[in-house]
């Protein structure tokens, strides 16, 4: 009987991507559904329940969802964060997750470049900025992306630092990175601190008042990771109480804190109108590819890689 794949994206790839990922499917023989731009929750729980796998982006693969899928045996996350995949659960029903750690580096990489300059730059406002080259950044959790940030930001010549408790120091030296011990020395010395970790129990709200006013005078936050790793209301306090901080993100925060802080911080802060690191169509191929040959190879030849729920 021939495998079927579903493909659902609340935030759709790009047609050349999605026509490529479904081509690989296709070729191998597998049947192929398409859920983009669902408007609810419940729309997904109804494809999925003749899926044998399926491949997501940020759509929120919960218990419900798993509960109704019963031939699934595998989720594939296109892309590196997998905190919206009930991986928990998954075990639970015998499913595999897997996701695609560094197809989507570069794409961040730049944004996280490109939001820094404009920031630097008074948002392009005509008045003198600054420039990048000479200060300091700061890679708060060194993975892929962290590595992918360290190599464009060398490319304009600035001076790297990073924290990361699960990487030996070693690994970060030996790519012209100095190694901090804790969190508090990275902030401390950074002009620009770059956000890059998951969401976890562990990393919810751990990013406050304490932590970003350790940073040095015209000190700039950057969060392309979850915008669950910033407490929010302490954002604000810090932002309130050290009038020389920046913060830019491509996750919008709650409603309420974002209007409170385009109102009161206007000039000092910048979001994105929707998460755009991973929006390039050289990233959607990357991952949607790398998910879609991750399925092939499970199910033709029992291979598994990248699973982050074994």
């Amino acid at each position: 009987m021939s495998k079927k794949v579903l493909l659902a994206t609340v935030k759709p790839f790009s047609p050349t991507a999605r026509d490529q990922v479904v081509a690989v499917l296709k070729d191998a023989g597998y049947e192929v559904a398409l859920l983009e731009s669902y408007g609810d929750q419940s729309d997904l729980v109804a494809a999925v329940s003749d899926a044998h796998a399926m491949i997501v982006r940020s759509d929120k693969v919960t218990a419900e969802v798993l509960d109704a899928a019963k031939q699934l045996r595998l989720v594939v996350r296109a892309g590196s964060g997998y905190d919206n995949v009930n991986c928990a659960h998954a075990k639970e029903r015998g499913v595999l997750v897997m996701n695609t750690p560094g197809q989507n580096a570069n794409a961040v990489a730049e944004l996280v470049l490109a939001m820094m300059v404009y920031m630097a730059r008074g948002k392009f406002g005509g008045k003198p900025g600054r420039e990048l080259r000479g200060k300091t950044l700061g890679i708060h959790a060194y993975g892929f992306v962290g590595k992918a940030v360290t190599a464009v930001a060398k490319g304009f010549g600035m001076d790297v630092c990073a924290f990361d408790p699960f990487v030996e120091a070693a690994t970060m030296e030996a790519d012209g990175v100095e190694a901090k011990a804790t969190a508090e020395d990275l902030y401390r010395c950074c002009d620009y601190v770059s956000i890059h970790m998951p969401a976890t129990p562990k990393t919810i709200r751990s990013i406050g008042k304490n932590l970003l006013t350790l940073m040095p005078e015209g000190g700039t936050l950057v969060n392309s990771a979850r915008a669950e790793v910033i407490n929010e209301t302490e954002l604000l306090e810090a932002l309130a109480t050290r009038p020389d901080l920046h913060y830019i993100t491509d996750i919008q925060p709650a409603p309420e804190i974002q209007a409170e802080l385009t109102a009161r911080f206007g000039d000092r802060y910048f979001s994105t109108p929707k998460k755009m690191g991973a929006q390039t169509l050289e990233a959607n191929v990357n991952a949607g590819l790398t998910a879609a040959r991750q399925i092939v190879g499970f199910f033709e030849d029992g291979v598994e890689v990248n699973v982050v729920n074994a």
